[in-house]
């Protein structure tokens, strides 16, 4: 089986005919949860997500193979959003249909594709706190010679679909974590996966603070709320554990928290990124790692709060992150140089 460095892959099963694949440890930029729907007595498989890079969309399909009827092969991917780790992977299964909403297309022309994120990591230069930053955080994959599989079936509103015997309602979703995404409720199994609208941990197993790129929070608290709906009793999170509606309940609460402070701040003439500073301090959990995040969802959240309209400056929204992890884990320490450029770029 083809392995990924620094990550153990695992497929279990969740309900008859569903199972997960999640890396191992699943904490970090980039490491999604993904499930596979099987139909025991046909030749029909569907992927809900794919991984971020062809290592470990590989290792998913070898998993996955001896689960398959004979003849059987993924024909489709069903994406809950356009980022590149519940997607890039996706090229893995050329033959598949891949589905998703139709306002994830622009979202996925919104993103650097996956050669200018290696472009990035390979020559922002690394004594710059942005250069450190990406390195660490996205330094793991390899997106060299990837091509992004496009959505070839969108839909506006929902959709039913048959894996097999297997039925899956997808539901989309006004803008929340992306523009475009999607919820996937297996009614036989009671079971949801919800894609980046949860970032979920537990007191068992870690988890990341949320980063949300579209909002507002009220949306993504309407999108939790709204797989609570389908009556599911499981919730597959884009990141981190499975959580139970208890857990579902519990995170709504927690952005509920993130929300009414950056409400507080804005109000009081806070700049966002101090805002983000002192939500981190306020409301950062031990279980949840990555809280330089909330530097993204607090300036979501102070983008709707102005008015204003369209996507942030998604190099100059990393530099802020960068720069809150860097003091976060170096405090009272001068971060490096701060220029993104890359090391080929500078001159002298």
């Amino acid at each position: 089986m083809t392995s990924h460095p620094g990550t153990l892959p695992r497929l279990r099963p969740l309900a008859d005919n569903l199972h997960l694949w999640t890396p191992t440890p699943s904490t970090g930029w980039g490491l999604a949860n993904c499930g596979l729907v099987i139909c025991p007595r046909g030749r029909s498989a569907a992927w809900i997500d794919s991984p971020y890079d062809r290592a470990m969309a590989t290792s998913f399909l070898e998993l996955g193979r001896p689960l398959l009827a004979e003849g059987a092969s993924i024909d489709r991917v069903i994406v809950t959003h356009g980022n590149g780790d519940h997607l890039w992977g996706a090229e893995v299964v050329p033959d598949a249909e891949i589905i998703s909403t139709r306002e994830t297309l622009g979202h996925i022309d919104h993103e650097p594709d996956p050669a200018q994120l290696h472009a990035l990591v390979q020559n922002l230069d690394p004594e710059t706190v942005l250069g450190w930053y990406v390195k660490r955080s996205f330094g793991r994959f390899d997106w060299k010679g990837t091509e992004v599989r496009r959505p070839t079936t969108v839909f506006t509103g929902e959709l039913e679909l048959r894996v097999g015997e297997v039925p899956l309602h997808l539901i989309g979703l006004p803008p929340a974590h992306t523009a475009g995404d999607l919820l996937v409720h297996l009614p036989q199994q009671r079971t949801v996966f919800t894609g980046d609208v949860i970032f979920s941990h537990t007191d068992e197993q870690p988890g990341d603070h949320p980063v949300h790129w579209a909002g507002p929070l009220a949306n993504v608290v309407s999108a939790c709320e709204r797989a609570l709906a389908t009556g599911a009793e499981t919730f597959v999170p884009g990141h981190g554990p499975v959580l139970d509606r208890e857990g579902v309940h519990r995170h709504i609460a927690y952005l509920d928290q993130v929300r009414e402070q950056a409400h507080r701040l804005h109000a009081a003439g806070v700049p966002a990124l101090e805002a983000a500073r002192r939500i981190i301090g306020e409301v950062h959990r031990p279980g949840m790692s990555l809280p330089e995040r909330l530097v993204v969802t607090v300036g979501t959240e102070y983008r709707h709060l102005d008015g204003a309209a369209g996507f942030p400056d998604m190099l100059l929204t990393m530099g802020q992150v960068a720069q809150a992890a860097w003091e976060l884990e170096h405090p009272g320490l001068p971060a490096p140089r701060s220029s993104g450029q890359p090391a080929t770029d500078r001159q002298g």
